[in-house]
């Protein structure tokens, strides 16, 4: 009862004239920063502190909060449209999303995209209210073994990742595992793989390799296809109608990566990016047909989707209950509160009611304005496939630039862009995924930095993995993640004899 008369006095909040207005601007604003590659969430947040300084606290967080999901979503539309994802969060959504746009299904992909991401937004805001005290309290309870064991279930998937031969899957993953280590250790303070260059030392940007490999490499495809007719039906935007097919396909990866967004989103570090990849890979060795996706399967556009906007969710849980910040974004978030002279933890939701339930009911009200806002916009944005190829090369091209050589201001980082844009097209040209190298580059730090720390905590004793139920739970879901394609195989040879003896 309680947290329901909570919940009426946060819709209150959120309902009022001025604080519509906000989580108007902030999710458009969120939109199209997200689409632009190099300008993330964080970087959009940073630029809007200094414009809150005259609104309340309140106002502000719910303008801010909506630029983070909105900017998520926004990824999304340049991952589909031109294989560009502009944030972290969005580039498993290009794995199906592209291939989509391709197949002059662009409408449905951009469709698929914003209601999911509606989906997975609305059902981590109700898990939000129901369950944020005391997920906040297992959150704490992840340690450096616990995040170790998760990274290294993030890794078994790479096998799931390829496309084709796993072989030239795990070449992909070892490269980008070996660009991890780039950089000064965190740890000792030695410079590894920098071979005396100073831009090497704070290692490579993850925005750089992404818009290499992916939209890079496909712009030198068009180039060198561009007599051919590959994208003849490219040109088509195609329907936005679902199709009960399709509404049946969905119910399944929607449902399930809702839940499991949330509580990836939950864990401090894990994120959006983690959730995707996750929620992508789990419906992908869950599918009865796993050969569609990476063609076009509209799963593989709707579980990254609505993962990543759960995962969106899920982050404030740690934030607004524990102070503690789950992403770069939330970090940025924390710092924005503490310059209100709010500190978030434990006892915010009794001393600033106002900000922790007016921040949480704003969710749904801006996930609801980005559905209502998109779904009809969605013919216009897609109509960027219908410039012409030439014009559409360039401004992508430009786009990449612009968004690489704004986050560090360095020309060492656009040659690394060209270097990267040919090892993208490479790659692909020889039928190596680039999708083993980018999960294997964002999560080999991480993995890396949580062994280092577990075996500091235990003196260098293996056995703290053991020790944990959590780790144990999931090196377990490993085990069996590792075991269960050839389990399959078991299992579909036994039903092949069978059949052949009967």
């Amino acid at each position: 009862m309680e947290t329901l008369e909570s919940l009426l006095y946060g819709f209150q909040v959120a309902f009022t004239p001025e604080n519509l207005i906000f989580v108007l601007i902030g999710v458009l604003a969120g939109t199209v920063i997200g689409m632009l590659p190099g300008l993330g969430p964080i970087s959009a947040i940073a630029i809007m502190i200094p414009m809150s300084y005259g609104m309340s606290p309140a106002s502000a967080l719910i303008m801010m909060a909506g630029v983070y999901y909105g900017a998520i979503f926004g990824g999304s539309t340049s991952s589909i449209l031109l294989n560009a994802p502009g944030v972290a969060g969005t580039v498993a959504t290009s794995f199906d999303g592209y291939p989509m746009a391709q197949q002059g299904k662009a409408g449905k992909a951009l469709a698929i995209a914003a209601i999911c991401s509606f989906i997975g937004g609305t059902v981590g805001v109700v898990a939000l209210i129901l369950v944020a005290p005391g997920l906040a309290q297992v959150a704490v309870s992840f340690g450096p073994p616990e995040y170790f064991a998760l990274m290294l279930l993030g890794l078994t998937a790479i096998a799931s990742l390829a496309d084709g031969s796993t072989i030239k899957a795990f070449i992909a993953a070892v490269v980008g595992l070996m660009l991890a280590t780039i950089g000064i250790d965190q740890q000792t303070g030695t410079q590894r793989f920098t071979f005396g260059t100073p831009e090497l030392m704070e290692g490579i940007d993850f925005l750089i390799i992404a818009l290499g490999v992916f939209a890079l490499a496909e712009v030198g495809f068009m180039i060198i296809n561009r007599k051919e007719s590959l994208f003849s039906s490219w040109k088509e935007v195609g329907s936005l109608k679902l199709t009960k097919q399709d509404i049946k396909e969905l119910a399944g990866p929607t449902g399930r990566q809702s839940i499991m967004g949330f509580f990836l989103g939950v864990l401090p570090g894990a994120g959006a990016t983690i959730a995707s990849f996750l929620a992508y890979i789990t419906e992908k060795r869950i599918a009865k047909d796993p050969s569609q996706f990476g063609k076009g399967s509209v799963k593989g556009v709707a579980a990254p989707e609505t993962a990543n906007n759960a995962a969106c969710t899920g982050s404030f849980v740690p934030l607004l209950t524990l102070g503690i910040p789950g992403s770069g974004t939330t970090a940025v978030l924390l710092g924005a509160l503490l310059v209100y002279g709010i500190q978030p933890g434990p006892l915010m939701m009794n001393e600033h009611p106002d900000i922790f339930w007016g921040v949480i009911t704003s969710m749904y009200v801006g996930n609801m304005i980005l559905l209502i806002l998109n779904l009809p916009l969605i013919p216009y944005i897609a109509r960027a496939l219908l410039i012409p190829r030439p014009l559409l090369i360039s401004l992508v091209i430009l786009f990449c630039m612009i968004g690489v050589y704004g986050v560090s201001f360095a020309t060492f980082d656009l040659y690394l862009l060209i270097i990267f844009g040919v090892v993208g097209f490479l790659m692909r040209r020889f039928r190596f995924p680039a999708a083993p190298l980018i999960l294997a580059f964002i999560l080999g730090s991480m993995m890396e930095q949580s062994l280092r720390q577990s075996l500091t905590l235990s003196g260098g004793d293996w056995g703290i993995f053991l020790e944990r139920p959590i780790t144990l739970l999931l090196l377990g879901f490993t085990a069996l993640s590792l075991i269960w394609p050839l389990l399959k195989q078991w299992i579909a040879a036994r039903k092949r004899n069978g059949n052949v003896a009967a």
